[in-house]
C-alpha cells in the first residue's frame, strides 16, 4: 500500500510538470507588459537598455526590451527580427552598412559602432516590424525619451 501511494504521489505531481513541458500555449497581457516596462525602466544599463527573455521555445523565443537612447547596430544573418511595439518611440535605422562590425554572442551575429546609410524609419506604441536576416539595424531612441518593445526572434528560412 506505501509503495502504490508514494507512485500515485510521484503520478500526480509529475503530471503538471509534463503537461506544461508538452504546452507551448502562453500569453502575456497588457497590465504584465505594463509592469515589466515599469521595472525595466528601472535597471537601465550602460548600453541603455533592459531586457527580459519572456520565453524561449528552442527555435523561438520572445524577449522585452526597454531603450532609453539609442542601441547598437547589429545585423543576424540567420534570424529575423519581429519588433512589436508596446510603449514610446524610435526611429528604425535599417539597411546601409555596418560600421566596425565585430561578432556577438551568437553565431552569424554582430553588432557595430554604426551604420553607413540605410532608411529611417519613424516607429511608435502599436506598430509591428519585420526586420529581415541579414540587414544591418539599429534603433535611435530621442533624447529623453523611451521605447519598450516585445522582439520575436525566429530562425531565416
Amino acid at each position: 500500500m506505501r509503495t502504490m501511494m508514494r507512485v500515485l504521489t510521484v503520478a500526480l505531481l509529475a503530471v503538471p510538470v509534463l503537461a506544461a513541458d508538452l504546452s507551448t500555449f502562453k500569453i502575456w497581457k497588457s497590465t504584465e507588459l505594463q509592469q515589466r516596462d515599469a521595472a525595466l525602466s528601472k535597471k537601465v544599463g550602460p548600453d541603455h537598455s533592459a531586457r527580459e527573455t519572456l520565453a524561449d521555445f528552442g527555435d523561438h523565443r520572445f524577449r522585452y526590451i526597454y531603450r532609453d537612447a539609442d542601441g547598437f547596430p547589429e545585423q543576424h544573418e540567420n534570424i529575423v527580427d519581429i519588433v512589436i511595439a508596446q510603449s514610446g518611440e524610435c526611429t528604425l535605422l535599417l539597411g546601409g552598412k555596418m560600421i566596425d562590425p565585430k561578432a556577438s554572442a551568437g553565431a552569424g551575429e554582430s553588432t557595430g559602432s554604426g551604420i553607413e546609410g540605410g532608411e529611417r524609419h519613424p516607429i511608435a506604441a502599436g506598430d509591428l516590424v519585420q526586420i529581415p536576416a541579414g540587414i544591418p539595424h539599429s534603433f535611435l531612441v530621442p533624447a529623453g525619451k523611451h521605447f519598450t518593445y516585445v522582439l520575436l526572434k525566429i530562425p531565416a528560412k
